[in-house]
């Protein structure tokens, strides 16, 4: 599935990075701590967390991540938005809390 389908799906706010809709996404990794995302989340995942910090966009990057979704209406930073821009990673947002998006995305991508 590619990153714009999920967004289109579940409602997902584009903030940046739209470079990167097209990526497809391998599956997701939902955590808040950057260390463990950076040691343990795959290739073309799709991260969820409540982080808005530009080393968001560092992690992503350096993991080829297919999309960050940020929770709870929070809104990345401007230099994150920047980044993704740059990197072509997209941070979508939504409403919801990270147990209910990460439901809904794991029955899209099962």
């Amino acid at each position: 599935m590619k990153v714009n389908e999920i967004v289109e799906k579940l409602g997902l706010k584009v903030f940046s990075g739209e470079k990167g809709l097209q990526n497809i996404i391998t599956g997701g990794y939902v955590c808040d701590l950057l260390s463990d995302v950076m040691g343990h989340a795959d290739q073309g995942n799709i991260w969820i967390t409540l982080q808005t910090h530009k080393n968001v966009m560092a992690i992503a990057s350096l993991k080829d991540l297919a999309a960050v979704i940020v929770v709870k209406g929070f809104e990345p930073e401007n230099d994150t938005i920047e980044k993704s821009n740059e990197e072509g990673v997209p941070i979508l947002g939504t409403e919801l809390d990270t147990f209910e998006i990460t439901g809904k995305i794991y029955e899209l991508l099962k």
